[in-house]
């Protein structure tokens, strides 16, 4: 009988040639209905302000970006354009996301994208010893502190969501 093999990410073996260390939490993504960031903070017991989704946009200026924001909140995207040196940010359509990432709606992850896009963490998340961000697929979250996301993505904290 073969044993299962764990699943490995592109954001996996970022976080581990890079020695950062973390946890993953699992759940079934076939489980996950429309808003599926607010499921899985529930599906997993992660409060949803500790649970970070990745959205991918394009400003006129600087192209493509990455922003990360808990669940439960939107994302301003005056405030993306002011903070990255745009002045229109607007958000890629989900045709693009895995050419440009390399990962699938549902299970885009800041670390191990295709390109290091610059990338956009809203503040708030270094308000926890650690947050949750996707794990590069449908299915799989990982733990780790703010610090840690922003050693792999070289983000920068910044308020980026609507009041």
């Amino acid at each position: 009988m073969a044993k299962d093999k764990k699943t490995v990410t592109n954001a996996m073996r970022l976080l581990n040639a890079s020695k950062i260390k973390y946890e993953t939490v699992e759940y079934e993504a076939d489980e996950v209905g429309e808003h599926f960031g607010e499921a899985i903070a529930e599906m997993t017991g992660i409060p949803p302000e500790k649970s970070f989704k990745t959205l991918v946009a394009r400003g006129d200026k600087t192209g493509i970006m990455v922003s990360c924001i808990a669940v439960n909140h939107e994302v301003d995207l005056k405030k993306l354009a002011k903070v990255s040196g745009n002045k229109k940010v607007e958000m890629i359509h989900v045709k693009e996301l895995l050419g440009l990432t390399g990962y699938i709606r549902g299970g885009v992850s800041p670390v191990g994208m295709k390109k290091k896009y610059p990338t956009y963490i809203n503040e708030t998340a270094q308000n926890f010893e650690t947050i949750a961000i996707s794990g590069g697929r449908c299915g799989t979250t990982l733990i780790l502190s703010p610090n840690d996301v922003q050693k792999a993505t070289d983000c920068v904290f910044a308020d980026i969501t609507k009041e």
